[in-house]
């Protein structure tokens, strides 16, 4: 009863100043994101082997001027279209061409999308709109408070949990092609739940250019969902006609293709139809009709990657989703439009866990643009079962059960911390030790041990039951600040500094004409940081080597990356080669060319 009457009192000082509360909602907006986006983004390497790719094609852009055909390694580079080059470029320009620069457009487009969850959620996620003069005064500011809350729990979830943080710190594609999505999809609900308003043309028009932008972001699948996900929406509520109607589908298409379509024009006239067969035939058609790159996996490969992408919150996402009660098409269609984004966000995800469920080739990164749709649904749900004005006394079973089954993972996040030293992969030996010594597993585990007691208190208090959730936004927000980041930089002196290391080596060395190999190892981002072409061999060697190096070919040295058990598989001696460089298991050498083929 007292934390009741202590929440009125400070809503009932904080409605009589309502910018007040926008500016608290901003400032935790921009204290979330510089944890989970921003701190320290730079600071860790490349991680091979897709992010070094995009970085490098990025810096190529840069250095040739050529902002159409994207390069990589001295070969053109048709895997995605250019926005994200355009933006790390932009990136460069702003911190310097370094990961700062290559991440930040991710880390921009991450705290953007949460922000406009956030403001969806506080206008649209509570079941009573307050426009309904039938309501009296006190529910109306009941309402108000509920969707602030709502909101501040919708926003907490889209920063605090893996997916998110993981591509928003990650210099590729797939933040963007999500985030444009997230903002094109909500851009659509937001005009199309306030009809006849003049902020709604300009909330369809918002929908389109962002739209086009997530085509540039990654190719067909940013305009194909959206119409997907609109189309059943508005089919399955019968409006089909009446919101194309108002959605200014001629002038909103020109938009659309003046964004969207010259990029693909010019890349397609300086390349021919080896950009079309790249990228539309292979990397678009054939993605989703065979496996591609050896990505396999079975129908219900996206069920416990999204369990993960969405820890701790998704164990909420079932009985979300269950409330949602779509089957129930008379009910939907006699709700004012407000009170349509629990089924919106319900298609939104489920359409494209479907798609890419039936993919042959699948990734956990295609599941992202399905998150921001799971934390809506949480939300609303979650808003629905904590509301002001209900008896906390009384507590739903569903909500029982999942608040459990949150604190049993919680529990066990806390076990696996303690014993994460022991469940490290062979591949860096040295990992395990630094972190038993760096005392990270033991502070982990006490944090997930904390989160979980905090959940289960205000599980077993009434008057704190509102602020359940309040043991895993500060559970994993204190795990990103004190563990997470840390565990992160650690593990860079393991996997990615010895290469940088080798890089810059290579950069001091290097002479005029003589050609870098990399032999045994694929690791894109020496690229990247030896800022040189690079031949690499991981099979045939014998053969790729006497057709790179002819005789005819004017070179008396090689460089070479490589490892010590494939100095040895070549058959070479230690008198057969200058050694320059050794760090972390790899080497650099110099050997003259004769000797390389005459082994």
């Amino acid at each position: 009863m007292l934390f009741n009457l202590s929440l009125k009192t400070m809503w009932k000082s904080w409605e009589t100043d309502p910018k007040l509360l926008w500016v608290v909602s901003i400032l935790g907006l921009f204290f979330l994101s510089a944890i989970a986006f921003l701190s320290h983004l730079g600071d860790i390497g490349l991680i091979d082997k897709t992010e070094p790719m995009f970085v490098e094609a990025a810096r190529q852009m840069q250095v040739t001027g050529d902002w159409i055909t994207p390069y990589w390694n001295g070969e053109t580079r048709f895997d995605k279209p250019p926005l994200i080059y355009w933006l790390m470029v932009i990136g460069f320009q702003v911190v310097g061409v370094n990961e700062w620069g290559a991440r930040l457009p991710s880390a921009i487009m991450a705290i953007l999308s949460t922000f406009f969850v956030f403001y969806t959620l506080r206008f649209f996620g509570v079941k009573s709109s307050n426009d309904d003069p039938s309501l009296s005064e006190e529910i109306k500011r009941s309402n108000l408070r509920q969707s602030w809350i709502g909101a501040w729990w919708g926003m907490a979830m889209m920063a605090l949990n893996p997916a998110w943080i993981a591509w928003g710190r990650t210099g590729v594609s797939d933040m963007l092609l999500a985030s444009c999505l997230t903002i094109a999809l909500l851009a659509f609900f937001l005009g199309y739940a306030q009809p006849k308003t003049r902020q709604q043309k300009r909330w369809y028009f918002t929908f389109y250019a962002v739209s086009a932008l997530a085509v540039l972001a990654k190719g067909p699948i940013g305009i194909v969902f959206p119409i997907l996900i609109i189309g059943a929406f508005l089919i399955y509520t019968q409006q089909f006609k009446k919101v194309i109607g108002e959605m200014q589908l001629i002038p909103g298409i020109l938009i659309f293709l003046m964004i969207a379509t010259p990029w693909f024009i010019l890349v397609t006239l300086a390349n021919g139809q080896a950009y079309l067969d790249t990228f539309f035939g292979h990397h678009n058609f054939e993605r989703f009709t065979r496996v591609v790159s050896n990505h396999p996996g079975p129908w219900f490969y996206y069920f416990p990657v999204i369990l993960v992408a969405l820890l701790p919150w998704s164990v909420y996402l079932p009985v979300a989703i269950f409330e949602v009660k779509f089957w129930q098409l008379k009910q939907w269609k006699s709700q004012d439009r407000s009170q349509h984004l629990g089924l919106f966000a319900f298609l939104w995800f489920a359409i494209i866990f479907v798609f890419f469920s039936c993919s042959a080739t699948k990734l956990p990164s295609y599941i992202l643009p399905s998150i921001p749709a799971g934390v809506i649904l949480i939300s609303l749900w979650g808003n629905q079962q904590n509301r002001i004005d209900l008896d906390q006394n009384k507590i739903s079973l569903p909500f029982l059960i999942t608040a459990c089954v949150n604190i049993l993972i919680l529990f066990i996040l806390a076990i696996a911390s303690f014993l994460s030293p022991q469940l490290v992969g062979e591949d860096t030996p040295n990992f395990s030790q630094l972190l038993e010594i760096s005392h990270l597993p033991m502070i982990s585990g006490i944090l997930w041990f904390l989160a979980s007691g905090i959940t289960l208190y205000c599980l077993w208090k009434p008057q704190w039951r509102r602020l359940i959730w309040a043991g895993n936004v500060l559970g994993f927000f204190s795990f990103m600040s004190l563990v997470a980041l840390p565990v992160g930089q650690l593990l860079d002196t393991q996997r990615h500094l010895p290469l940088r290391q080798i890089s810059l080596r290579v950069q001091q060395v290097h002479q005029p004409h003589e050609p870098l190999i990399v032999i045994g190892v694929f690791k894109p981002s020496l690229v990247f940081y030896t800022q040189q072409p690079i031949e690499f061999m991981t099979y045939d060697i014998e053969k790729r080597l006497l057709e790179l190096f002819p005789e005819n070919r004017p070179v008396d040295t090689i460089l070479m990356i490589t490892k010590p058990k494939e100095i040895k598989k070549l058959g070479l001696k230690s008198s057969d080669y200058q050694l320059l460089e050794n760090q972390g298991g790899y080497q650099l050498i110099r050997i003259k060319r004769d000797t390389l083929l005459k082994r």
